[in-house]
Protein backbone atom coordinates (compact mmCIF):
# COMPACT_ATOMS: atom_id res chain seq x y z
CA UNK A 1 0.00 0.00 0.00
CA UNK A 2 1.49 3.64 -1.25
CA UNK A 3 1.95 6.05 1.84
CA UNK A 4 0.19 8.76 2.17
CA UNK A 5 3.46 10.72 -0.14
CA UNK A 6 3.25 8.10 -2.60
CA UNK A 7 -0.97 8.53 -3.33
CA UNK A 8 -1.64 9.31 -6.74
CA UNK A 9 -2.14 13.43 -7.21
CA UNK A 10 -5.90 14.11 -6.59
CA UNK A 11 -7.22 14.80 -10.58
CA UNK A 12 -8.54 18.45 -10.69
CA UNK A 13 -12.31 18.69 -10.03
CA UNK A 14 -14.66 20.13 -12.95
CA UNK A 15 -18.20 20.68 -12.83
CA UNK A 16 -19.06 17.07 -14.61
CA UNK A 17 -17.41 15.97 -11.52
CA UNK A 18 -19.48 17.65 -8.54
CA UNK A 19 -22.68 16.22 -11.22
CA UNK A 20 -22.11 13.45 -10.69
CA UNK A 21 -20.94 13.41 -6.99
CA UNK A 22 -23.57 15.14 -6.20
CA UNK A 23 -26.29 12.62 -7.94
CA UNK A 24 -24.42 9.82 -6.48
CA UNK A 25 -24.69 11.40 -3.40
CA UNK A 26 -28.59 11.46 -3.47
CA UNK A 27 -28.80 8.25 -4.99
CA UNK A 28 -30.79 10.01 -7.84
CA UNK A 29 -30.58 6.77 -10.13
CA UNK A 30 -30.20 4.42 -7.04
CA UNK A 31 -34.22 2.97 -7.43
CA UNK A 32 -35.20 3.81 -11.65
CA UNK A 33 -38.73 3.53 -12.55
CA UNK A 34 -40.44 2.46 -15.38
CA UNK A 35 -43.48 4.97 -16.12
CA UNK A 36 -46.31 2.67 -16.77
CA UNK A 37 -46.36 -0.92 -16.17
CA UNK A 38 -42.77 -3.23 -16.26
CA UNK A 39 -44.62 -5.09 -18.97
CA UNK A 40 -45.02 -2.18 -21.33
CA UNK A 41 -41.29 -1.37 -21.28
CA UNK A 42 -39.98 -2.51 -24.49
CA UNK A 43 -36.66 -2.27 -23.71
CA UNK A 44 -37.19 -3.14 -19.29
CA UNK A 45 -33.91 -3.74 -18.25
CA UNK A 46 -33.76 -7.04 -16.52
CA UNK A 47 -31.08 -8.13 -14.39
CA UNK A 48 -29.48 -4.99 -14.08
CA UNK A 49 -27.11 -5.57 -11.28
CA UNK A 50 -25.81 -2.50 -10.45
CA UNK A 51 -28.13 0.80 -11.55
CA UNK A 52 -27.10 3.37 -9.39
CA UNK A 53 -23.37 2.99 -10.69
CA UNK A 54 -22.32 5.89 -13.39
CA UNK A 55 -22.77 5.11 -17.21
CA UNK A 56 -21.60 7.20 -19.85
CA UNK A 57 -20.98 7.10 -23.54
CA UNK A 58 -19.02 8.14 -26.17
CA UNK A 59 -21.24 7.88 -29.40
CA UNK A 60 -19.40 9.26 -32.65
CA UNK A 61 -21.41 8.63 -35.89
CA UNK A 62 -18.89 6.35 -38.10
CA UNK A 63 -19.23 8.65 -41.24
CA UNK A 64 -15.18 9.69 -40.85
CA UNK A 65 -12.24 9.30 -38.37
CA UNK A 66 -11.54 10.23 -35.30
CA UNK A 67 -9.68 14.03 -35.16
CA UNK A 68 -8.21 15.53 -31.73
CA UNK A 69 -11.58 16.93 -30.74
CA UNK A 70 -12.75 13.41 -30.13
CA UNK A 71 -9.75 12.54 -28.01
CA UNK A 72 -10.97 15.06 -25.65
CA UNK A 73 -14.49 13.50 -25.69
CA UNK A 74 -13.04 9.81 -25.42
CA UNK A 75 -10.60 10.93 -22.28
CA UNK A 76 -13.80 12.73 -20.50
CA UNK A 77 -16.30 10.16 -20.54
CA UNK A 78 -14.16 7.56 -20.28
CA UNK A 79 -11.96 8.47 -17.05
CA UNK A 80 -15.03 9.46 -15.46
CA UNK A 81 -16.34 6.23 -15.90
CA UNK A 82 -13.51 4.66 -14.28
CA UNK A 83 -13.15 6.91 -11.88
CA UNK A 84 -16.60 6.60 -10.66
CA UNK A 85 -16.53 3.05 -10.78
CA UNK A 86 -18.86 3.10 -13.45
CA UNK A 87 -18.78 2.34 -17.48
CA UNK A 88 -18.75 3.91 -20.85
CA UNK A 89 -20.08 2.79 -23.67
CA UNK A 90 -18.55 3.15 -27.28
CA UNK A 91 -22.00 3.37 -29.62
CA UNK A 92 -22.12 4.16 -32.91
CA UNK A 93 -24.77 6.71 -34.12
CA UNK A 94 -25.33 5.38 -36.93
CA UNK A 95 -28.67 6.84 -38.29
CA UNK A 96 -27.36 9.16 -41.72
CA UNK A 97 -26.87 5.49 -44.19
CA UNK A 98 -25.46 7.94 -47.13
CA UNK A 99 -22.15 9.07 -45.56
CA UNK A 100 -21.46 6.14 -42.97
CA UNK A 101 -19.07 3.43 -43.88
CA UNK A 102 -17.66 -0.10 -42.39
CA UNK A 103 -14.40 1.60 -42.92
CA UNK A 104 -14.87 4.10 -40.18
CA UNK A 105 -16.52 1.95 -37.45
CA UNK A 106 -13.23 -0.13 -37.45
CA UNK A 107 -11.23 2.89 -37.43
CA UNK A 108 -13.10 4.59 -34.38
CA UNK A 109 -12.88 0.66 -32.62
CA UNK A 110 -9.14 1.34 -33.13
CA UNK A 111 -8.66 4.83 -32.11
CA UNK A 112 -10.50 4.14 -29.01
CA UNK A 113 -8.46 1.44 -28.56
CA UNK A 114 -5.49 2.98 -28.63
CA UNK A 115 -6.11 5.59 -26.42
CA UNK A 116 -6.35 3.01 -23.61
CA UNK A 117 -9.54 2.49 -22.66
CA UNK A 118 -10.65 -0.44 -24.85
CA UNK A 119 -10.14 -2.93 -22.74
CA UNK A 120 -12.35 -0.98 -20.28
CA UNK A 121 -15.23 -1.63 -22.54
CA UNK A 122 -16.01 -5.04 -20.65
CA UNK A 123 -18.88 -6.95 -21.85
CA UNK A 124 -22.39 -6.27 -19.48
CA UNK A 125 -24.42 -9.17 -19.92
CA UNK A 126 -26.37 -7.22 -17.64
CA UNK A 127 -27.82 -5.20 -20.45
CA UNK A 128 -30.25 -7.11 -22.30
CA UNK A 129 -28.90 -5.03 -25.73
CA UNK A 130 -25.44 -5.40 -24.82
CA UNK A 131 -23.49 -6.52 -27.52
CA UNK A 132 -19.41 -7.44 -26.72
CA UNK A 133 -17.05 -4.95 -25.04
CA UNK A 134 -20.07 -2.33 -24.28
CA UNK A 135 -20.28 -1.18 -27.58
CA UNK A 136 -23.82 -0.11 -29.16
CA UNK A 137 -24.81 0.84 -32.52
CA UNK A 138 -28.19 3.08 -32.83
CA UNK A 139 -29.39 1.62 -35.96
CA UNK A 140 -30.20 -1.95 -33.32
CA UNK A 141 -32.57 -0.16 -31.81
CA UNK A 142 -34.08 1.40 -34.89
CA UNK A 143 -37.56 -1.14 -33.95
CA UNK A 144 -37.82 0.57 -30.84
CA UNK A 145 -37.15 3.94 -32.46
CA UNK A 146 -40.07 3.52 -34.62
CA UNK A 147 -42.28 1.99 -32.25
CA UNK A 148 -41.38 4.72 -29.88
CA UNK A 149 -42.71 7.55 -33.11
CA UNK A 150 -46.17 5.51 -33.09
CA UNK A 151 -46.62 5.84 -29.18
CA UNK A 152 -45.91 9.95 -29.74
CA UNK A 153 -48.46 9.85 -33.17
CA UNK A 154 -51.10 8.16 -31.30
CA UNK A 155 -50.65 10.20 -28.15
CA UNK A 156 -51.18 13.32 -30.51
CA UNK A 157 -47.71 14.52 -30.15
CA UNK A 158 -46.04 13.88 -33.62
CA UNK A 159 -47.85 14.67 -36.95
CA UNK A 160 -46.42 13.81 -40.28
CA UNK A 161 -45.84 17.01 -42.41
CA UNK A 162 -45.96 17.13 -46.05
CA UNK A 163 -44.95 20.49 -47.07
CA UNK A 164 -41.74 21.00 -49.05
CA UNK A 165 -38.61 21.77 -47.04
CA UNK A 166 -38.31 25.39 -48.30
CA UNK A 167 -42.25 25.46 -46.97
CA UNK A 168 -41.70 24.16 -43.67
CA UNK A 169 -38.06 26.60 -43.01
CA UNK A 170 -40.73 29.98 -43.93
CA UNK A 171 -43.22 28.32 -41.71
CA UNK A 172 -40.91 27.79 -38.63
CA UNK A 173 -39.96 31.52 -38.08
CA UNK A 174 -36.90 32.97 -37.06
CA UNK A 175 -35.87 34.69 -33.81
CA UNK A 176 -37.97 37.64 -34.24
CA UNK A 177 -40.95 35.68 -35.39
CA UNK A 178 -42.97 32.93 -34.08
CA UNK A 179 -43.82 30.00 -36.16
CA UNK A 180 -47.11 28.89 -38.16
CA UNK A 181 -48.99 25.68 -38.06
CA UNK A 182 -48.46 23.55 -41.39
CA UNK A 183 -52.07 23.13 -43.25
CA UNK A 184 -51.08 18.88 -42.14
CA UNK A 185 -50.53 19.56 -37.98
CA UNK A 186 -54.45 19.52 -37.45
CA UNK A 187 -54.44 15.82 -38.67
CA UNK A 188 -55.95 13.67 -36.53
CA UNK A 189 -53.89 10.60 -34.89
CA UNK A 190 -55.42 8.10 -36.97
CA UNK A 191 -54.50 9.94 -40.50
CA UNK A 192 -50.90 10.73 -38.95
CA UNK A 193 -50.72 6.85 -38.13
CA UNK A 194 -51.61 5.69 -41.74
CA UNK A 195 -49.70 8.15 -43.32
CA UNK A 196 -46.39 7.82 -40.85
CA UNK A 197 -47.03 3.79 -41.83
CA UNK A 198 -47.08 4.86 -45.34
CA UNK A 199 -43.69 6.57 -44.78
CA UNK A 200 -42.12 3.48 -43.48
CA UNK A 201 -43.25 1.06 -46.15
CA UNK A 202 -42.10 2.87 -48.97
CA UNK A 203 -45.30 4.02 -50.55
CA UNK A 204 -43.70 7.78 -50.36
CA UNK A 205 -41.07 9.36 -52.64
CA UNK A 206 -37.87 10.46 -50.81
CA UNK A 207 -38.36 14.34 -49.30
CA UNK A 208 -42.10 13.96 -49.31
CA UNK A 209 -42.92 13.95 -45.72
CA UNK A 210 -41.62 13.68 -42.72
CA UNK A 211 -42.59 13.02 -39.48
CA UNK A 212 -42.40 15.87 -36.81
CA UNK A 213 -42.75 16.41 -32.72
CA UNK A 214 -45.83 18.17 -31.89
CA UNK A 215 -44.22 20.96 -29.37
CA UNK A 216 -44.48 24.84 -29.38
CA UNK A 217 -44.46 26.73 -32.50
CA UNK A 218 -44.17 30.00 -30.72
CA UNK A 219 -40.77 28.70 -28.58
CA UNK A 220 -38.02 31.02 -28.65
CA UNK A 221 -36.05 27.92 -28.71
CA UNK A 222 -36.88 26.83 -32.55
CA UNK A 223 -35.47 23.83 -31.85
CA UNK A 224 -38.71 23.29 -30.00
CA UNK A 225 -40.62 24.47 -32.90
CA UNK A 226 -42.35 20.98 -34.03
CA UNK A 227 -38.37 19.63 -34.68
CA UNK A 228 -38.31 16.46 -37.32
CA UNK A 229 -38.09 12.97 -36.44
CA UNK A 230 -37.89 10.82 -39.48
CA UNK A 231 -37.00 11.18 -43.08
CA UNK A 232 -37.00 9.38 -46.11
CA UNK A 233 -34.15 7.86 -47.11
CA UNK A 234 -33.74 4.93 -49.61
CA UNK A 235 -30.69 4.14 -49.04
CA UNK A 236 -28.48 0.76 -47.61
CA UNK A 237 -27.29 1.21 -44.20
CA UNK A 238 -24.27 -0.74 -43.64
CA UNK A 239 -25.62 -2.23 -40.33
CA UNK A 240 -29.78 -3.41 -41.48
CA UNK A 241 -28.86 -3.34 -45.00
CA UNK A 242 -32.77 -2.04 -46.87
CA UNK A 243 -34.64 -3.11 -44.21
CA UNK A 244 -35.54 0.88 -43.75
CA UNK A 245 -36.45 3.56 -45.93
CA UNK A 246 -37.37 5.56 -43.51
CA UNK A 247 -34.45 7.02 -41.02
CA UNK A 248 -34.28 9.17 -37.13
CA UNK A 249 -33.17 12.12 -37.35
CA UNK A 250 -29.92 11.75 -34.68
CA UNK A 251 -32.15 14.67 -32.37
CA UNK A 252 -34.85 12.14 -31.71
CA UNK A 253 -32.09 8.70 -31.63
CA UNK A 254 -29.86 10.86 -29.10
CA UNK A 255 -31.69 10.67 -25.94
CA UNK A 256 -33.79 7.18 -27.10
CA UNK A 257 -30.67 5.58 -27.64
CA UNK A 258 -29.15 7.25 -24.23
CA UNK A 259 -32.33 6.13 -22.06
CA UNK A 260 -32.25 2.42 -23.55
CA UNK A 261 -28.78 2.14 -22.03
CA UNK A 262 -29.65 3.45 -19.27
CA UNK A 263 -27.10 6.37 -19.58
CA UNK A 264 -26.59 8.78 -16.28
CA UNK A 265 -24.75 11.62 -17.80
CA UNK A 266 -24.83 12.58 -21.40
CA UNK A 267 -21.80 14.46 -21.84
CA UNK A 268 -21.85 16.68 -24.99
CA UNK A 269 -20.32 19.97 -26.59
CA UNK A 270 -21.82 23.52 -26.31
CA UNK A 271 -23.17 23.11 -29.67
CA UNK A 272 -26.07 20.57 -28.43
CA UNK A 273 -27.15 22.92 -25.62
CA UNK A 274 -29.93 24.84 -26.98
CA UNK A 275 -31.14 20.41 -28.31
CA UNK A 276 -31.54 19.81 -24.25
CA UNK A 277 -35.05 21.15 -23.82
CA UNK A 278 -35.98 18.99 -26.67
CA UNK A 279 -33.60 15.81 -25.34
CA UNK A 280 -35.89 16.49 -21.97
CA UNK A 281 -39.26 16.71 -23.35
CA UNK A 282 -39.06 13.63 -25.58
CA UNK A 283 -37.82 11.33 -22.81
CA UNK A 284 -40.53 12.91 -20.22
CA UNK A 285 -43.03 11.76 -22.70
CA UNK A 286 -41.59 8.42 -23.04
CA UNK A 287 -41.23 7.90 -19.86
CA UNK A 288 -44.83 8.66 -19.07
CA UNK A 289 -46.12 6.10 -21.82
CA UNK A 290 -43.96 3.48 -20.12
CA UNK A 291 -41.62 2.75 -22.74
CA UNK A 292 -38.54 4.26 -20.98
CA UNK A 293 -37.26 4.30 -17.46
CA UNK A 294 -37.60 7.10 -15.32
CA UNK A 295 -35.56 9.31 -13.76
CA UNK A 296 -34.30 9.65 -17.48
CA UNK A 297 -30.35 11.34 -18.21
CA UNK A 298 -29.74 14.38 -18.37
CA UNK A 299 -27.58 16.04 -21.09
CA UNK A 300 -24.47 18.16 -19.77
CA UNK A 301 -22.27 20.40 -21.97
CA UNK A 302 -18.86 21.09 -21.97
CA UNK A 303 -16.93 23.33 -24.45
CA UNK A 304 -15.12 21.77 -27.47
CA UNK A 305 -11.46 21.66 -28.05
CA UNK A 306 -10.25 24.11 -30.46
CA UNK A 307 -6.73 24.33 -31.13
CA UNK A 308 -4.91 26.80 -33.57
CA UNK A 309 -3.56 25.58 -36.88
CA UNK A 310 -6.22 22.93 -36.81
CA UNK A 311 -9.49 21.72 -38.33
CA UNK A 312 -11.77 19.18 -36.94
CA UNK A 313 -14.66 19.18 -39.13
CA UNK A 314 -15.04 15.89 -40.62
CA UNK A 315 -16.46 17.41 -44.19
CA UNK A 316 -13.70 19.55 -44.44
CA UNK A 317 -11.19 16.64 -43.23
CA UNK A 318 -12.84 15.26 -45.77
CA UNK A 319 -12.07 17.23 -48.45
CA UNK A 320 -8.11 17.35 -47.90
CA UNK A 321 -8.33 13.92 -48.38
CA UNK A 322 -11.14 13.49 -51.55
CA UNK A 323 -8.70 16.22 -53.21
CA UNK A 324 -5.12 14.67 -52.50
CA UNK A 325 -3.82 17.53 -50.28
CA UNK A 326 -3.29 14.75 -47.87
CA UNK A 327 -1.96 11.27 -48.16
CA UNK A 328 -4.98 10.10 -46.38
CA UNK A 329 -7.36 9.96 -43.22
CA UNK A 330 -3.86 9.36 -41.03
CA UNK A 331 -1.49 11.10 -43.16
CA UNK A 332 1.01 12.52 -40.25
CA UNK A 333 -0.17 15.62 -40.87
CA UNK A 334 -3.84 15.39 -40.33
CA UNK A 335 -5.60 16.07 -36.79
CA UNK A 336 -7.10 12.43 -36.99
CA UNK A 337 -6.03 10.08 -34.19
CA UNK A 338 -4.66 7.60 -36.58
CA UNK A 339 -2.68 11.23 -37.97
CA UNK A 340 -1.38 12.04 -34.61
CA UNK A 341 -0.43 8.31 -33.90
CA UNK A 342 1.63 7.66 -37.32
CA UNK A 343 3.07 11.03 -36.25
CA UNK A 344 4.28 9.51 -33.17
CA UNK A 345 1.71 11.17 -30.82
CA UNK A 346 1.04 8.74 -27.92
CA UNK A 347 -2.42 8.10 -25.92
CA UNK A 348 -0.52 9.51 -22.69
CA UNK A 349 0.67 12.98 -24.34
CA UNK A 350 -3.10 13.57 -26.07
CA UNK A 351 -4.80 12.52 -22.47
CA UNK A 352 -2.40 15.30 -20.58
CA UNK A 353 -3.48 17.80 -23.33
CA UNK A 354 -7.09 17.16 -22.63
CA UNK A 355 -6.54 17.55 -19.07
CA UNK A 356 -4.17 20.26 -18.88
CA UNK A 357 -6.85 21.84 -21.74
CA UNK A 358 -9.81 22.09 -18.45
CA UNK A 359 -13.53 21.01 -18.45
CA UNK A 360 -15.51 23.99 -18.63
CA UNK A 361 -18.37 25.42 -20.26
CA UNK A 362 -16.06 28.65 -22.02
CA UNK A 363 -15.18 28.02 -25.37
CA UNK A 364 -11.37 29.01 -26.51
CA UNK A 365 -8.56 28.45 -28.22
CA UNK A 366 -5.38 26.41 -27.40
CA UNK A 367 -2.23 27.07 -28.69
CA UNK A 368 -1.40 24.23 -30.40
CA UNK A 369 2.57 24.26 -28.90
CA UNK A 370 0.32 23.05 -25.57
CA UNK A 371 0.13 20.36 -27.50
CA UNK A 372 3.46 19.57 -28.37
CA UNK A 373 4.46 20.72 -24.68
CA UNK A 374 2.04 17.90 -23.35
CA UNK A 375 4.13 15.42 -26.06
CA UNK A 376 7.50 16.55 -24.78
CA UNK A 377 6.54 16.69 -20.96
CA UNK A 378 5.50 12.71 -21.50
CA UNK A 379 8.09 11.38 -23.79
CA UNK A 380 11.08 13.21 -21.99
CA UNK A 381 11.00 10.67 -19.22
CA UNK A 382 11.04 7.70 -21.07
CA UNK A 383 12.27 8.58 -24.71
CA UNK A 384 15.53 5.94 -25.55
CA UNK A 385 18.21 8.24 -27.07
CA UNK A 386 20.11 8.70 -30.65
CA UNK A 387 22.12 10.58 -32.69
CA UNK A 388 21.50 11.66 -35.98
CA UNK A 389 22.26 13.75 -38.68
CA UNK A 390 19.73 15.54 -40.99
CA UNK A 391 21.13 17.85 -43.33
CA UNK A 392 24.91 15.48 -43.39
CA UNK A 393 28.14 16.88 -44.73
CA UNK A 394 31.08 14.45 -44.29
CA UNK A 395 33.69 15.46 -42.11
CA UNK A 396 37.46 13.49 -42.36
CA UNK A 397 40.03 13.03 -39.59
CA UNK A 398 42.94 14.19 -40.87
CA UNK A 399 45.68 12.30 -38.59
CA UNK A 400 43.24 9.09 -37.74
CA UNK A 401 45.70 6.71 -39.43
CA UNK A 402 48.60 7.75 -37.64
CA UNK A 403 47.08 7.52 -34.21
CA UNK A 404 44.43 4.70 -34.74
CA UNK A 405 47.18 2.65 -37.34
CA UNK A 406 45.11 2.71 -40.23
CA UNK A 407 42.28 4.43 -41.80
CA UNK A 408 39.86 1.66 -41.53
CA UNK A 409 40.16 1.14 -38.22
CA UNK A 410 36.99 2.12 -35.89
CA UNK A 411 37.00 3.18 -32.15
CA UNK A 412 34.11 1.65 -30.31
CA UNK A 413 31.87 4.25 -28.17
CA UNK A 414 28.87 3.98 -26.27
CA UNK A 415 26.10 6.28 -24.43
CA UNK A 416 22.98 5.89 -22.16
CA UNK A 417 20.03 4.85 -23.92
CA UNK A 418 18.84 7.75 -21.22
CA UNK A 419 21.07 9.59 -19.85
CA UNK A 420 18.75 9.53 -16.17
CA UNK A 421 17.55 5.66 -16.53
CA UNK A 422 21.22 3.55 -16.20
CA UNK A 423 18.69 0.90 -15.83
CA UNK A 424 17.71 1.43 -19.55
CA UNK A 425 21.09 -0.07 -20.55
CA UNK A 426 23.92 1.36 -22.90
CA UNK A 427 24.13 2.06 -26.71
CA UNK A 428 26.94 1.26 -28.76
CA UNK A 429 28.51 2.60 -32.15
CA UNK A 430 32.20 3.35 -33.83
CA UNK A 431 34.02 5.99 -34.28
CA UNK A 432 36.09 6.24 -37.56
CA UNK A 433 38.02 8.78 -40.05
CA UNK A 434 34.98 9.58 -42.12
CA UNK A 435 31.98 10.49 -39.85
CA UNK A 436 28.88 12.78 -40.57
CA UNK A 437 27.80 15.73 -38.82
CA UNK A 438 25.26 18.37 -39.52
CA UNK A 439 26.24 21.08 -41.93
CA UNK A 440 24.94 23.98 -39.69
CA UNK A 441 27.74 22.83 -37.65
CA UNK A 442 30.65 24.33 -39.15
CA UNK A 443 31.33 28.04 -41.00
CA UNK A 444 34.19 29.58 -42.44
CA UNK A 445 34.39 32.75 -40.19
CA UNK A 446 33.30 32.53 -36.33
CA UNK A 447 29.69 34.21 -36.19
CA UNK A 448 28.95 35.51 -32.87
CA UNK A 449 27.89 33.22 -30.28
CA UNK A 450 29.14 30.50 -32.34
CA UNK A 451 31.55 27.70 -30.68
CA UNK A 452 31.14 24.71 -33.03
CA UNK A 453 33.39 24.49 -36.00
CA UNK A 454 35.55 26.68 -37.88
CA UNK A 455 38.86 26.63 -38.59
CA UNK A 456 40.99 26.59 -35.67
CA UNK A 457 38.45 25.73 -33.12
CA UNK A 458 38.40 22.58 -30.96
CA UNK A 459 35.21 20.85 -29.99
CA UNK A 460 34.25 17.31 -28.50
CA UNK A 461 32.31 14.79 -31.01
CA UNK A 462 29.70 13.64 -28.19
CA UNK A 463 30.11 10.63 -26.64
CA UNK A 464 33.87 10.50 -28.98
CA UNK A 465 36.96 12.44 -28.81
CA UNK A 466 37.90 16.40 -29.22
CA UNK A 467 38.60 17.32 -32.42
CA UNK A 468 40.25 20.57 -34.27
CA UNK A 469 38.70 22.01 -37.08
CA UNK A 470 42.00 22.25 -39.89
CA UNK A 471 39.37 23.41 -42.99
CA UNK A 472 36.59 23.11 -45.47
CA UNK A 473 36.10 21.96 -48.76
CA UNK A 474 33.64 24.08 -51.10
CA UNK A 475 32.48 23.28 -54.70
CA UNK A 476 32.53 25.87 -57.24
CA UNK A 477 29.13 27.01 -55.98
CA UNK A 478 30.35 27.32 -52.69
CA UNK A 479 28.93 24.58 -51.70
CA UNK A 480 30.23 22.57 -49.35
CA UNK A 481 31.19 19.01 -49.56
CA UNK A 482 33.90 18.33 -46.61
CA UNK A 483 35.14 19.55 -43.36
CA UNK A 484 38.53 18.78 -42.50
CA UNK A 485 39.59 18.22 -38.48
CA UNK A 486 42.53 16.56 -36.79
CA UNK A 487 41.37 14.54 -33.65
CA UNK A 488 43.11 15.17 -30.33
CA UNK A 489 44.95 12.69 -28.69
CA UNK A 490 43.84 10.92 -25.17
CA UNK A 491 40.81 13.04 -25.02
CA UNK A 492 37.70 10.68 -25.54
CA UNK A 493 34.62 10.64 -23.28
CA UNK A 494 35.05 8.41 -20.54
CA UNK A 495 38.52 8.53 -20.20
CA UNK A 496 41.03 9.96 -17.58
CA UNK A 497 42.16 12.86 -20.11
CA UNK A 498 38.31 13.47 -21.57
CA UNK A 499 38.53 16.52 -19.08
CA UNK A 500 42.20 17.39 -20.10
CA UNK A 501 41.39 20.61 -22.88
CA UNK A 502 38.27 22.00 -22.24
CA UNK A 503 35.67 23.13 -25.58
CA UNK A 504 32.26 25.25 -25.72
CA UNK A 505 31.30 23.30 -28.31
CA UNK A 506 29.76 19.74 -28.53
CA UNK A 507 28.62 17.80 -31.35
CA UNK A 508 26.26 15.02 -32.50
CA UNK A 509 27.63 12.85 -35.33
CA UNK A 510 26.99 9.75 -37.00
CA UNK A 511 30.42 7.32 -38.39
CA UNK A 512 30.11 7.01 -42.30
CA UNK A 513 31.24 3.23 -41.31
CA UNK A 514 28.34 2.28 -39.71
CA UNK A 515 25.55 5.35 -40.19
CA UNK A 516 22.16 3.57 -40.86
CA UNK A 517 20.84 5.89 -43.61
CA UNK A 518 17.00 6.81 -43.50
CA UNK A 519 14.07 8.78 -44.95
CA UNK A 520 13.11 11.83 -42.09
CA UNK A 521 9.90 13.24 -42.32
CA UNK A 522 9.79 16.75 -41.00
CA UNK A 523 5.94 17.67 -40.34
CA UNK A 524 4.94 20.63 -39.11
CA UNK A 525 1.41 22.35 -38.98
CA UNK A 526 -0.91 21.48 -41.61
CA UNK A 527 -2.06 25.05 -41.68
CA UNK A 528 -0.18 28.23 -41.75
CA UNK A 529 -3.87 30.20 -40.58
CA UNK A 530 -4.22 30.50 -36.86
CA UNK A 531 -7.73 29.55 -37.22
CA UNK A 532 -8.28 27.85 -40.12
CA UNK A 533 -11.41 27.47 -41.69
CA UNK A 534 -12.74 30.44 -42.13
CA UNK A 535 -11.62 31.08 -46.16
CA UNK A 536 -10.79 28.66 -48.55
CA UNK A 537 -9.38 25.62 -46.86
CA UNK A 538 -6.75 25.29 -49.41
CA UNK A 539 -5.42 28.59 -49.17
CA UNK A 540 -4.80 28.29 -45.49
CA UNK A 541 -2.51 25.22 -46.13
CA UNK A 542 0.75 25.90 -44.88
CA UNK A 543 3.23 24.56 -48.03
CA UNK A 544 6.25 23.67 -45.65
CA UNK A 545 3.87 21.27 -43.77
CA UNK A 546 5.71 18.35 -44.98
CA UNK A 547 9.93 18.37 -45.79
CA UNK A 548 11.76 15.13 -46.59
CA UNK A 549 15.42 14.50 -46.07
CA UNK A 550 18.30 11.74 -46.24
CA UNK A 551 19.78 11.50 -42.80
CA UNK A 552 21.69 9.34 -41.35
CA UNK A 553 21.31 7.93 -37.77
CA UNK A 554 22.97 5.49 -35.20
CA UNK A 555 23.54 1.96 -36.64
CA UNK A 556 20.72 0.37 -33.63
CA UNK A 557 18.06 2.26 -34.93
CA UNK A 558 17.74 -0.51 -37.46
CA UNK A 559 15.97 -2.35 -34.78
CA UNK A 560 13.53 0.15 -33.97
CA UNK A 561 9.78 -0.24 -33.83
CA UNK A 562 6.86 2.33 -34.37
CA UNK A 563 5.29 2.11 -31.22
CA UNK A 564 8.96 3.66 -29.80
CA UNK A 565 9.21 7.34 -29.65
CA UNK A 566 12.79 8.45 -30.15
CA UNK A 567 15.08 11.36 -29.05
CA UNK A 568 16.98 12.29 -31.76
CA UNK A 569 19.51 14.70 -29.79
CA UNK A 570 19.01 18.11 -30.77
CA UNK A 571 16.92 17.63 -33.18
CA UNK A 572 13.68 16.65 -31.12
CA UNK A 573 11.53 13.37 -31.23
CA UNK A 574 10.99 10.91 -33.79
CA UNK A 575 9.28 7.69 -34.54
CA UNK A 576 9.75 4.95 -37.10
CA UNK A 577 6.40 5.54 -39.63
CA UNK A 578 4.40 2.07 -39.15
CA UNK A 579 3.13 2.80 -43.26
CA UNK A 580 6.25 3.99 -45.10
CA UNK A 581 8.80 1.07 -44.00
CA UNK A 582 9.45 -1.62 -46.57
CA UNK A 583 11.24 -3.16 -49.04
CA UNK A 584 14.78 -1.73 -47.73
CA UNK A 585 13.08 1.80 -46.87
CA UNK A 586 13.68 3.42 -43.38
CA UNK A 587 11.37 6.00 -42.36
CA UNK A 588 11.48 8.22 -39.59
CA UNK A 589 8.75 10.90 -38.76
CA UNK A 590 9.13 14.16 -36.48
CA UNK A 591 6.68 13.82 -34.27
CA UNK A 592 7.99 17.59 -32.44
CA UNK A 593 10.79 19.66 -32.04
CA UNK A 594 13.00 19.49 -29.32
CA UNK A 595 11.27 22.89 -28.05
CA UNK A 596 8.49 25.43 -29.73
CA UNK A 597 9.91 27.03 -33.56
CA UNK A 598 7.13 27.84 -34.98
CA UNK A 599 7.39 31.03 -36.80
CA UNK A 600 10.88 31.72 -36.18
Amino acid sequence: MKSPAEKEPAKPSNFLRHVIENDLGQGTYAARKWGGSPGDAVHHAQGMQDPARVRLRFPPEPNGYLHLGHAKSIWLNFSLAEQYGGVCHLRFDDTNPEKEEQEYVDAIREAVHWMGYGTSIADDPSHPGAQASHQYFASDYFDFMYRAAEYLVDAGLAYVDEQSAEEMRIHRGDFNTPGTASPFRARTPDENLARFRDMRDGKLPDGAAVLRAKIDLASPNINLRDPALYRIRRATHHNTGDKWCIYPMYTFAHPIEDALEQITHSVCTLEFEDQRPFYDWLLDRLAEGGLIASPHPRQYEFARLNVTHVVTSKRKLRQLVEEGHVEGWDDPRMPTLAGLKRRGYTPDALKLFCERSGVTKVGGWIDYASLEAALRDTLDPIAPRAMAVLDPVKLVISNWADLMGSDDALDACSAPVHPHHPDMGTRRFKLGREIWIERTDYEDVQPKGFFRLFPGNKVRLKYGHVIECIGATRDANGHLVEVQARLVPDTKSGTPGADAIKVKGNITWVAAADALQVEVRLYERLFAATNPGSGELVDELNPDSLQRCQAYVEPALAQAHSDVAFQFERHGYFVLDAKANGEGRVVFNRTAGMRDSWGK
